[in-house]
């Protein structure tokens, strides 16, 4: 089963988020900033606000500055080898499979559901068992588990123990929380977003896949994706929005005719807004 576990994260971190922001925009020194904070001539609330603007600018580089550590069990080393190409702002530690042998040939691995739903979960174990049966005759042989790991599949589960800072998390969130992203980096980055929303709610808010209110707004992958994606009714397609403004810059937007009013009156529910439905007064 995957676990996400938050270990720590930057002390204060909204303060040190301002205080990153604040060097940048202010004539004050740092020091002098941080006085400012610390006597409370500068509330949470004024904080807040100021960092809320600076992160719809898209000014990044304070957001480096904030980290936090997590412990991640359980994944499958076909999800390590996407997690591991994720390099800035990153770094990892990996469970290693040259000094961790695993015991009667019994070793730990992820069936996907769609191989459970077609009825083969069963032959994966049963061929697992042989793996893991010549996996133990390897170690007895002699061959060192450096060599007899290649016999081990992708599905073989893995462990991290990561330190992370906010711009690179919200990066790998923008990817992989997307409807597109493999389900396994899905579960993972939801479950980090989880952690981080309990400990600090005013920036785990903002990890979100990149189509979120939070981040572009908008969905940039090819528009087949799009419109086969679940919660594409409730996002623009980047096309869609450059469509409409250069319509708009030509003058071809058509104004309402008196047909659509009429469709518009017709369908707008009674008492809640809108137009009157026709007849009515």
């Amino acid at each position: 089963m995957i676990q996400v576990t938050l270990l720590s994260h930057s002390p204060e971190p909204m303060r040190s988020l301002y205080m990153a922001y604040r060097t940048c925009y202010s004539q004050l020194t740092p020091q002098q900033v941080f006085e400012r904070v610390e006597d409370e001539r500068i509330p949470d609330a004024e904080m807040r606000r100021f960092i809320e603007e600076r992160l719809k600018t898209g000014h990044a580089s304070p957001l480096e500055q904030i980290s936090f550590e997590l412990a991640i069990s359980g994944v499958s080393r076909a999800f390590s080898h996407q997690f591991v190409r994720h390099r800035v702002g990153i770094s990892f530690e990996q469970q290693s499979q040259r000094y961790v042998t695993y015991k009667g040939g019994r070793f730990p691995y992820t069936v996907p559901e769609t191989v459970r739903r077609a009825g083969l979960d069963a032959r994966l174990a049963a061929l697992y068992d042989q793996v893991g049966e010549l996996y133990e005759e390897m170690g007895a042989a002699g061959v060192p588990a450096e060599d007899a790991r290649f016999l081990l599949p992708n599905a073989t589960n893995t462990n991290f123990k990561i330190t992370v800072n906010f711009q690179a998390l919200l990066h790998i969130c923008d990817l992989r929380l997307c409807t597109r992203a493999q389900w396994e980096f899905r579960k993972v980055a939801a479950l980090m977003r989880a952690e981080v929303l309990k400990a600090v709610p005013e920036l785990g808010r903002y990890l979100q896949p990149k189509c979120g209110e939070h981040r572009l707004g908008y969905c940039d992958e090819s528009e087949k994706d799009w419109a086969a994606c679940p919660i594409g009714r409730v996002r623009p397609h980047k096309d869609a929005l450059f469509r409409l403004y250069d319509a708009h810059r030509r003058g071809e937007l058509q104004p309402l005719r008196a047909e659509d009013w009429a469709a518009i009156e017709a369908d707008a529910p009674a008492g809640e807004g809108g137009a009157p439905a026709a007849g009515t007064s």
